[in-house]
């Protein structure tokens, strides 16, 4: 006879969080065209997907971002893009928020990221920035990849993860087509495979 105090029917190991990079990118693999310039998007028609994605938003707590992101929406006035959630940008160059909002950090990353992914809470987002991807790609660290691939080819660009080191193998989680022509991909991340040599 089992003792039913013995019997652990959830399992007592915690899930660590996941790092979600969640990006548009054009059907031509870029996140931006030339210089960083978004207008690009701007070719698709406005629809469902972007209702989506603004909703998508609030399942984070927690926002990374590099330089050339946060600054981007620097320059539209915007200094706390996501106020609902405690929002990290990784630079060696910006200057302290003054409103203490957004925490500018001018450290490695990747220690920082494997200490949030250990804490309780949401799916963190890694919004846009092909060169922090690369660093936590490479680290292993970017659990899900979400893409909002719109019909639009550019021929120059920054890269989805522009710095990647060797292939990661991706597994199909999920795909919904909308009819402004975007299609939202999602794949769960792979480990790199060994190196041989």
């Amino acid at each position: 006879m089992v003792e039913t105090d013995d019997v652990h029917p959830y399992p007592t190991e915690r899930l660590m969080r996941s790092i979600q990079y969640h990006v548009a990118i054009t059907s031509s693999g870029l996140i931006a065209g030339p210089g960083g310039a978004v207008d690009c998007f701007n070719l698709t028609p406005h629809g469902e997907h972007i209702d989506d994605y603004l909703a998508s938003l609030r399942a984070y707590d927690t926002i990374l971002m590099g330089r050339g992101t946060y600054e981007f929406g620097l320059k539209l006035g915007v200094s706390d893009p996501y106020p609902w959630a405690r929002c990290l940008v990784f630079s060696r160059t910006l200057p302290p928020d003054p409103t203490g909002k957004v925490q500018i950090l001018a450290v490695d990353p990747v220690p920082v990221v494997r200490a949030l992914r250990e804490e309780d809470g949401d799916p963190i987002y890694l919004c846009g920035g092909g060169a922090l991807a690369s660093t936590l790609l490479n680290a292993g660290l970017v659990d899900e990849l979400i893409l909002k691939v719109n019909p639009v080819l550019l021929g120059a660009g920054i890269g989805l993860a522009p710095d990647l080191v060797g292939a990661r193998p991706l597994t199909l989680r999920a795909v919904k087509a909308y009819d402004s022509g975007v299609v939202r991909l999602s794949y769960a991340v792979g480990e790199a495979p060994p190196l041989t040599g």
